[in-house]
């Protein structure tokens, strides 16, 4: 393959860039891009195109087409093919978001590991990855890894985080020639500001009270303060390390994950009339309808389904602990569906890998997914307003009466 005609650089006069057409823009940007491609294919030859010199090394091969998208639209490239190794300018990678750079990193270190699969192999080939070298791959990965750890470890000073939502994502990693399984910690926060924040990531061996225990602990450290719920599923040892990190903070079960624990207490063909009757609970309008609904539904089920009433009776307090606040934020203290959506995102990008290379690869691509979510959290709308969570730490429910099942204080 030939390299697509460029545009003159003796065409590049004052009236054409007076004009500045999209076409003419596009064109600028190939001409420079094909000169800055040749003249380091140039460099890796030893010689310039064409010429015979006794110092070459290697030799030029012919093209390969690449679409690069920028801001003046996408310019199709011509990157020089060498008839030994291969070339691949590393400022195609560099312009790319963290979060796909962080991808490419992992899948080339898979790749060149020789542990990536065939789906892998595939994807990176179509990213270009094939073509990068261990050294490019090397640079690559120091750069995001110093962005993810500045991340990681910043203060934690837009405070107080009045709610905290926790959750645990499995990922397989390779280890000593084994496969095993690691769990990627992530917590999230609203700040003072009402905004949501990226609080912290960290990798654990096992789910469990000492993962999530040195993890808050680490949370705290860097400024973590005036926490009054933290939302999570019912993870192993998680309560006892709230308990133990957060004194005074309360813990909402989350109410979709509950659903279908207790679900698995019913015969399938009941389940539709349960989960309708637990949903009722959270339709009520303010506290004591809540707490009177869910006398009731715990009423029918003894009537029907002893054991799941006594399930649910266990778990009641936990599940409404939401109630101790204002009902304005009830819908988004309830759940740990905001996590969900956030893990969701960060699954779109692991599955890609499917087994990394080791525990410091899932930190660099789920740590660069985080920030750049982090950013765009920054400048989105408040996810509380400031009123509401003023309110929230000086009445945190006006409507409670002393008669109200209040939630479970942690305590150490």
């Amino acid at each position: 393959m030939t390299a697509p005609d460029s545009l003159p650089l003796h065409a590049l006069t004052e009236d054409n860039l007076a004009a500045a057409s999209p076409d003419l823009l596009r064109a600028m940007v190939k001409t420079f891009a094909d000169a800055l491609m040749s003249a380091e294919a140039d460099a890796l030859c030893n010689a310039e195109y064409g010429q015979a010199s006794d110092e070459r090394v290697n030799h030029r091969n012919g093209y390969r087409p690449r679409e690069w998208d920028t801001r003046a639209g996408t310019v199709e490239l011509a990157l020089p093919k060498l008839r030994q190794g291969s070339y691949f300018p590393t400022w195609l990678l560099e312009r790319r978001r963290r979060a796909e750079q962080a991808l490419i990193s992992v899948v080339a270190t898979a790749y060149l590991l020789g542990v990536s699969t065939r789906r892998v192999e595939k994807l990176a080939q179509s990213l270009g990855v094939t073509q990068l070298s261990k050294s490019q791959v090397s640079a690559m990965a120091k750069h995001l890894d110093e962005q993810v750890a500045a991340f990681r470890n910043r203060p934690l000073d837009a405070g107080p985080y009045a709610f905290v939502w926790v959750d645990a994502l499995t990922q397989k990693v390779r280890e000593e020639g084994r496969i095993i399984n690691v769990h990627a910690l992530v917590a999230v926060g609203v700040n003072a500001d009402g905004r949501r924040e990226i609080l912290g990531l960290d990798v654990a061996t096992a789910e469990d009270g000492a993962g999530w225990l040195a993890f808050l602990r680490s949370l705290t450290a860097r400024g973590l303060g005036g926490v009054q719920l933290v939302i999570s599923d019912a993870h192993t040892g998680l309560v006892n390390a709230i308990g133990a990190v957060l004194p005074g903070a309360s813990w909402q079960r989350c109410r979709t994950h509950y659903a279908r624990n207790l679900l698995s207490q019913v015969p399938k063909s009941a389940q539709p009339w349960v989960a309708t009757l637990l949903r009722t609970v959270f339709e009520q309008p303010d506290t004591d309808a809540v707490h009177a609904q869910m006398r009731h539904v715990l009423d029918a089920l003894e009537a029907k389904f002893p054991k799941a009433a006594t399930h649910l009776d266990t778990a009641q307090a936990d599940v409404l602990a939401f109630t101790a606040f204002p009902r304005e934020i009830w819908r988004q203290i309830w759940s740990n569906n905001p996590q969900e959506r956030l893990n969701k995102e960060i699954r779109r990008r692991t599955d890609v890998v499917g087994i990394f290379p080791d525990r410091t690869a899932v930190i660099r691509l789920v740590g660069a997914v985080l920030a750049e979510q982090n950013d765009e959290w920054t400048e989105a709308r408040r996810y509380m307003s400031r009123e509401l969570l003023i309110k929230t730490r000086t009445h945190p429910n006006e409507s409670q009466t002393s008669e109200t099942t209040l939630p479970t204080q942690l305590t150490a």
